[in-house]
């Protein structure tokens, strides 16, 4: 049974609820991670380049914007996401040949 932080009477409940948000979190990344190999599928034919400079400043001012939103550290989450940005632009340089050239 799902407890918030305030339920929680033990270590063992923390550490169960951090498990199951953990597993979630990673169910969210698989997710995410399906809709990078779409847009290289998409990008291919149109012949788009992996990495939008555009767009990925757009996904780090989300992700900034959306932590001062919930109450955390702006700078560590932007930090976060370009590390994701960055493995999904190398996986689809990957999908799209870019880098053989």
């Amino acid at each position: 049974m799902q407890k918030t932080p305030a339920e929680c009477e033990t270590m063992a409940d923390v550490r169960a609820e951090i498990d199951r948000l953990d597993r979630a979190l990673m169910t969210l990344f698989a997710e995410r991670w399906g809709y990078i190999d779409r847009a290289a599928e998409i990008k291919r034919p149109l012949k788009l380049k992996a990495d939008v400079p555009a767009r990925v400043a757009e996904v780090r001012e989300n992700a900034r914007r959306n932590a001062i939103e919930l109450g955390l550290q702006p700078s560590f989450y932007e930090h976060l996401w370009t590390q994701l940005i960055d493995h999904a632009i190398a996986h689809e340089r990957k999908l799209l040949g870019e880098d053989l050239q």
